[in-house]
């Protein structure tokens, strides 16, 4: 589901370009709860957050090995990664778009959504 009421203006379409390809690599493994946030308007440092859950740590190792590889032959670059399954929180920075695979107990416990709360849903995926 996209909202269509969100303008994403020649700037930062390469961000939600970018966030939409993490999200197609993220179903294709099952990933639970996936949100598109555009936090352009409450964030200085981000165009988009792209939240999702895994139900495993494998799972959550494979969705993350996945972006990996996906993005590792282009020209999008990985810049900083960190956190892993069993701490329930992986981050991954691609500049303008930042990751976030969670177990389900992670994704409760550290309430991003409700920490970046007036930011626009433009995906949401259950």
């Amino acid at each position: 589901m996209v909202n269509s009421e969100t303008e994403i203006n020649d700037d930062s379409s390469k961000s939600f370009e970018i966030a939409r390809e993490i999200i197609n690599v993220a179903e294709n493994l099952q990933a639970q709860d996936i949100l598109l946030l555009d936090v352009r308007a409450v964030c200085s440092y981000a165009d988009a957050f792209v939240l999702l859950s895994g139900a495993s740590d494998r799972q959550i190792n494979s969705i993350k090995e996945a972006i990996d590889q996906h993005f590792g032959k282009g020209t999008q670059k990985l810049l900083h990664s960190e956190g892993d399954a069993p701490s329930g929180w992986i981050l991954m920075d691609y500049s303008d778009v930042i990751v976030h695979i969670f177990s389900p107990s992670g994704r409760n416990y550290y309430g991003l959504e409700h920490v970046w709360r007036d930011a626009k849903d433009l995906v949401r995926i259950q």
